[in-house]
């Protein structure tokens, strides 16, 4: 029962009783109550004025890593003698050390301070203003507002590092680095044989080709390595990407794209990103840290959508992407794909799919039965069939169970020469 209407009920119904029965009595039972609110209107409550500072120690972090949080204030006004000040929390954050709110009485001019930790899922969190209530000592009259004092907090997913991804686009740029360019140059990999020229170094003299001719030596020449432009398009319609108890497709989807985004930018490559299925959320193509930095914002900030025009790949922006350079997707697939894939390798685009195993993530989730055994063999068939025909049509393929972290697949598989159909 709400204080007020009972504090009410006990100064009114003596009053209206005694009148109504003409016993005096009776309204002497309401005296107590009306003293205990004369107090409390003598000891109401100053307005609150209150300066506060909070402070994220880091503000911006990985997945999984403690925050700090210090919120301190300082009374401006008058003594508070009952306050009681609550730093708000927004969805996704978890208090692991200390207590976010205080109960104090806080004199004119003195200071006092909050520190807990938290630790929070990916994305970009605001943390809104402390919620502040002050009341009388008789816990009376109280009143409440919310401080303007929001905080950002930036939360990355996590980077796991692999070893270099075995791609071969047909266009590279001109910016040396670690893809083969089918051309020959300085390089590791042997490529060809030709006529020596001024200045080629003598070790690369081969001599068993120049036996043959009397007057001219041939030297080994070696593929040279460039550096590639790559797109990353990361399915995010919330038509492929499966809920199943706490765990979400994307999430595996997103963390394979932070590791792949991180082994080519390692390797001095020019990456962009596309988040394909809501509004278009593009990162234009760039190279070294600063291009790592804003594509771990872009991933920390990606969920689910669902959008009409972008339900399915035929609506795929290529214009965005170079031509004849590799494109990355990630994507759990749907069976439609199939053409809108196919017709991305048919404009002469290299195309590596990396995609986790729906089905077995989904069946882990499910009650054992002979229905679901079925339903789930007929879902392997269909979906063997699409990868089946997407290897045909010249795509790299990588599929993987989402139970083994895709960093620990991810090192020993993708870094052959050619993957084509591939499942682990």
């Amino acid at each position: 029962m709400n204080h007020s209407f009972l504090l009410s009920l006990l100064i009114y119904l003596p009053i209206l009783v005694g009148l109504a029965s003409l016993n005096p009595r009776l309204l002497v039972l309401a005296v107590p109550f009306l003293l205990y609110v004369a107090l409390g209107i003598w000891e109401k409550a100053p307005p609150v004025q209150l300066n506060a500072r909070r402070t994220l120690s880091p503000n911006r972090l990985f997945q999984g890593e403690p925050v700090q949080v210090t919120l301190s204030f300082t009374n401006t006004g008058g003594d508070l003698a009952d306050l009681l000040v609550e730093d708000l929390l927004p969805d996704g954050l978890a208090v692991v050390e200390g207590d976010p709110r205080l109960l104090l009485s806080l004199a004119s001019g003195e200071s006092a301070e909050i520190v807990y930790t938290i630790v929070g899922q990916r994305g970009l969190h605001t943390l809104p203003g402390p919620q502040i209530t002050a009341s009388d000592s008789l816990g009376l009259f109280r009143h409440s507002h919310q401080l303007k004092l929001p905080s950002l907090l930036f939360i990355l997913p996590v980077v796991h590092k692999v070893p270099a991804i075995a791609i071969r686009p047909r266009r590279v740029r001109v910016y040396p680095g670690q893809i083969p360019a089918r051309r020959g140059g300085s390089g590791v990999e042997f490529f060809g044989v030709r006529e020596y020229q001024p200045g080629d170094p003598l070790r690369w003299i081969n001599h068993r080709a120049g036996a043959r001719y009397e007057q001219t030596l041939f030297v080994n020449d070696f593929e040279q390595e460039r550096a590639v432009d790559v797109g990353l398009i990361l399915d995010v319609r919330e038509s492929t990407n499966l809920l199943a108890g706490s765990g979400s497709l994307l999430e595996q989807t997103i963390d394979a794209t932070v590791t792949l985004a991180d082994a080519f930018l390692s390797y001095g490559n020019r990456v962009g990103l596309f988040l394909y299925g809501g509004a278009i959320d593009w990162t234009f193509p760039g190279s070294g840290k600063v291009q790592r930095e804003r594509i771990l914002r872009a991933l920390a900030r990606a969920k689910m959508e669902r959008s009409q025009v972008f339900d399915k790949l035929s609506h795929l922006p290529t214009r965005l992407f170079p031509v004849r350079s590799q494109l990355v997707l990630i994507s759990p697939l749907q069976p439609e794909d199939l053409d809108d894939i196919v017709s991305l390798r048919a404009r002469g685009y290299e195309l590596l799919l990396v995609t986790p195993d729906a089905i077995t993530f989904e069946m882990k989730t499910l009650a054992a039965s002979r229905h679901s055994q079925l339903a789930a063999r007929l879902a392997q068939l269909e979906r063997g069939h699409l990868l089946r025909s997407l290897g045909r049509a010249g795509i790299d393929i990588f599929e993987w169970d989402v139970e083994t972290p895709f960093h620990q697949v991810a090192h020993r598989a993708l870094g052959r020469t050619r993957l084509r159909s591939q499942s682990l």
